[in-house]
């Protein structure tokens, strides 16, 4: 069981620093989007995505899906569309005048947290990891109490991650180094996440 947690913990952690479209879409809301409550909302859904993701590959639906090259291509070309989508909403927001933007006021929170959901749960990455984890550390003599441990080990070590990175930054020395280029910023994480989608879209079964 140990064994099992340390082997776990150490892919969960490796997958979280490998550069992909939920540090993007996070870095993105946090530095150019409502700062810390927008990262955190961002992080939250990002986390709900997990779990969903999880489930399905307890019960066996992720092997299906990596199994279906049909299945598979419409999750990929979901989520190059999704990532593409939020990217031409940065470049957009980049030609518009500094400053708090309309649709950040009221019911931005929940923007950022669907936001951060559904670009967990189209991400193609995250499906694959947590097949990879439940059919490869999981094995079918796993009995459910150690499973749940499991699940629990990877949960906090993904929410601890979301804390550090969305406070870091949410720092002042991070923020005042960007705050006089907010438009340059927007520019930046829009082609970066148009270049993400277009990744996405080419990525073989």
């Amino acid at each position: 069981m140990v064994d099992q947690i340390l082997v776990v913990a150490g892919l969960t952690f490796l997958v979280m620093l490998s550069p992909g479209p939920d540090i993007v879409i996070v870095m993105r809301n946090t530095i150019v989007g409502g700062g810390r409550a927008a990262g955190l909302n961002t992080s939250s859904g990002i986390l709900l995505g997990n779990l969903v993701h999880i489930t399905y590959c307890a019960v066996g639906i992720g092997w299906l899906i990596s199994e279906s090259a049909l299945a598979f291509t419409i999750l990929r070309y979901a989520g190059a569309a999704y990532l593409i989508y939020i990217g031409l909403i940065s470049l957009r927001s980049a030609a518009m005048p500094a400053g708090p933007q309309p649709a950040q006021a009221g019911t931005a929170g929940r923007s950022w947290f669907v936001q951060g959901f559904i670009n967990n749960i189209l991400n193609v990455k995250e499906a694959l990891f947590y097949l990879g984890v439940f059919t490869v550390v999981i094995t079918p003599g796993t009995s459910i109490s150690a499973m749940l441990v499991l699940i629990v080990v990877m949960m906090a070590i993904s929410g601890s991650f979301w804390l550090c990175f969305v406070y870091a930054l949410d720092s002042h020395l991070v923020r005042n180094a960007l705050e006089s280029s907010q438009r340059v910023v927007n520019v930046v994480f829009g082609a970066l996440l148009i270049a993400l989608g277009a990744r996405v879209a080419v990525i073989e079964p």
